[in-house]
């Protein structure tokens, strides 16, 4: 496996182990942390620079439904980590309690251009 190759799917890997870990742990105390805001920043700056990564590999961004659903995963992916960190440094006790609400939302939504990844990849033969 060529080494950019190799360096996108470790960080692809690590977006979805951080951002994972982080929206499931809300999810499961039912309540945010900054620990838990912390692994969604991880998640996010990973996410993007696989992304960048495999744009390079592609020879450029080509539209497709995973592209656009990548695009809006990433956009989602940061206002969730923007709007963690906003209320943590409120401290808003009703979002801090809720926030795992709209986690599992964006999570989920995340997960459509992480697999489709995952499977245009396998058949591309990387």
């Amino acid at each position: 496996m060529p080494p950019l190759v190799r360096a996108a799917v470790v960080l692809m890997i690590a977006a979805f182990a951080f951002y994972s870990f982080g929206v499931w742990a809300v999810f499961l105390t039912r309540r945010l942390r900054p620990w838990h805001a912390g692994l969604f920043w991880l998640g996010f700056l990973s996410d993007t620079a696989g992304t960048e990564l495999m744009r390079r590999l592609a020879g450029g961004f080509h539209w497709t439904l995973h592209t656009a659903t990548g695009g809006v995963a990433l956009l989602l992916m940061l206002a969730h980590a923007v709007w963690a960190t906003i209320v943590l440094i409120n401290r808003a006790e009703r979002p801090i309690r809720t926030f795992h609400r709209v986690s599992i939302t964006v999570w989920a939504i995340w997960l459509i251009p992480f697999v489709t990844g995952m499977i245009l990849g396998r058949h591309r033969g990387h």
